[in-house]
């Protein structure tokens, strides 16, 4: 008897954590999830910026998955993507006005940043930063675009 009140109470115990663990897990990268751009919020330099942005990203086995879906400020559909790691080497971005490479840093639990580059060389550096509630996402990307434009803007996405 006293041995199967034992398993029974691990087996409970048990029970309790496994929620608990995928809550950590989610709770490990907060950027992860879908994001809806605040047009009132953002800067935008050059302007006008996007009409709108959804971002959606996506961590599994060490990769980021973005996909970044969105309405120019001329009204033409937009979408940038990327797969990447956290390990500072280069990968292939599509649809983005910094290149067609892009490397990512981790800063600290709540902060990322990615650098996107042209012909090998840095273009577009980008800082995420989630608040510590996880509902605001803020993007301050600085660089050049391909025809020598100058970006600095802020980008305020709500969690979705």
């Amino acid at each position: 008897m006293n041995r199967l009140l034992r398993i029974v109470f691990m087996v409970a115990a048990l029970a309790m954590t496994l929620p608990m663990t995928a809550s950590a897990a989610d709770a490990a990268d907060p950027l992860m999830g879908s994001w809806q751009l605040d047009r009132t919020k953002s800067t935008f330099r050059p302007g006008p910026g996007p009409k709108g942005q959804l971002r959606i990203y996506k961590i599994a086995d060490g990769v980021e998955t973005l996909t970044a879906k969105g309405v120019s400020a001329e009204g033409k559909a937009m979408l940038v993507q990327y797969k990447a790691k956290y390990d500072g080497k280069d990968y292939a971005i599509t649809g983005s006005l910094g290149g067609d490479r892009i490397s990512l840093k981790r800063i600290g639990a709540y902060t990322t940043e990615s650098t996107q580059k042209r012909d090998g060389k840095p273009a577009i550096v980008t800082t995420r930063v989630v608040s510590t509630d996880g509902k605001v996402l803020t993007v301050y990307s600085k660089g050049t675009t391909a025809e020598g434009e100058t970006i600095d803007t802020i980008m305020v996405f709500d969690k979705h």
